[in-house]
């Protein structure tokens, strides 16, 4: 858990305690990792990719002997498919007669290019490792499905944060693959103002610390760290709840100084950071969703730092697409800022009413 948050939202990492799991999820879950032979990035580069996938419940197949109740969950950035096995998203969803109850659903979980236990710069090439973006990592799922597991369609994608872009990018280049689309946490248009500004600077910030080294460090650069926790600050919290939990002086910095000790103590690798924030640089999915005409459950919340909601872009973009319903969550104390995506006690039963939607 600490370690996602520390590469989103250090503040969240320190701050926002969980309950107890109800049940042992991955022990409940199959892993694989599927080679992607020559895999081919949007500029031009070439590397035998590999996905790694995590999968909870038994594919259906159908009279055709295809596969009829996949459902794809899509992590944030610096993330992983194991993120939704905390108890707010997998007790909330997984269990019996529940929304994504695993009996019923088999649901597919891949760590994303860069991250997880899929290829990333990490792995040895730092610095050399292909650019990818947005539309390189919704390829590379594509083949995942296709290849590796055997899905020609899928019910429901669930994406939360980058998750949530990855949706919209789904829907623009592989229009009705997927029945139905949850994005949680973000906007469909182009990165730019605030939202492109926090990630070029964090950008920055790890290239200017001398440790760096071009990329080539031995050991995790120590600004990156202190960047990430700063940053974080801003990026990942609700300041409802953060003003009610420490409302004094000495509280807050209480607070921030524990979230800097988390973040030097297990800092994301410099290099998968920096190609995690930089490969949304192109994405722009707003000049194609009207091609989206599946049923869509597009979730913000109003404490959103990262997507803030007096834009008013998600409430204008979500007319493009004739079967989206966009809702706006109202910040209170209890809410968890760009992390109420996965908190699924705010948005579940809405995400039920998409699944009994009919489809096509």
């Amino acid at each position: 858990m600490r370690k996602h948050l520390l590469s989103l939202s250090a503040l969240g990492a320190a701050l926002a305690a969980t309950p107890s799991q109800a049940e042992d999820w991955p022990k409940r879950a199959a892993e694989r990792d599927v080679v992607l032979s020559d895999f081919t990035f949007e500029d031009g580069s070439k590397l035998d990719l590999t996905m790694h996938v995590t999968t909870l419940g038994t594919p259906r197949r159908n009279a055709a002997g295809e596969i009829e109740n996949a459902v794809m969950v899509l992590h944030g950035t610096g993330g992983s498919g194991h993120q939704f096995f905390r108890p707010q998203f997998a007790d909330e969803l997984y269990g019996p007669g529940q929304v994504l109850d695993i009996s019923k659903w088999y649901v597919i979980l891949p760590d994303n290019i860069g991250h997880g236990k899929s290829s990333k710069p990490s792995d040895g090439l730092r610095m050399k490792f292909p650019a990818y973006t947005y539309n390189d990592m919704v390829a590379a799922q594509h083949r995942l499905l296709l290849e590796g597991l055997g899905v020609k369609r899928l019910e429901l994608i669930v994406g939360t944060s980058m998750g949530c872009m990855h949706g919209f990018v789904w829907g623009t280049t592989y229009p009705g693959f997927a029945k139905r689309l949850a994005p949680f946490a973000c906007n469909a248009m182009e990165i730019a103002g605030r939202n492109r500004m926090w990630r070029k600077l964090s950008i920055e910030a790890i290239k200017a610390d001398p440790d760096w080294n071009g990329g080539n460090y031995t050991a995790q650069p120590r600004g990156s760290a202190v960047a990430s926790a700063a940053i974080g600050v801003f990026t990942g919290g609700n300041p409802v709840r953060m003003q009610d939990q420490y409302p004094t002086r000495a509280q807050a910095d209480a607070a921030a100084m524990q979230a800097l000790a988390e973040a030097r103590s297990n800092p994301p690798d410099a290099n998968d950071r920096i190609y995690q924030l930089d490969s949304s640089r192109n994405y722009n999915p707003l000049p194609g969703l009207a091609k989206i005409t599946v049923p869509v459950l597009w979730v913000n919340s109003a404490d959103d730092f990262i997507n803030p909601p007096e834009l008013g872009f998600a409430e204008k973009n979500a007319k493009l697409m004739p079967r989206a319903r966009y809702i706006l969550l109202p910040a209170t104390t209890d809410t968890r800022g760009h992390g109420t995506h996965t908190w699924a006690r705010f948005w579940k039963k809405d995400l039920a009413k998409l699944l009994a939607t009919k489809v096509k």
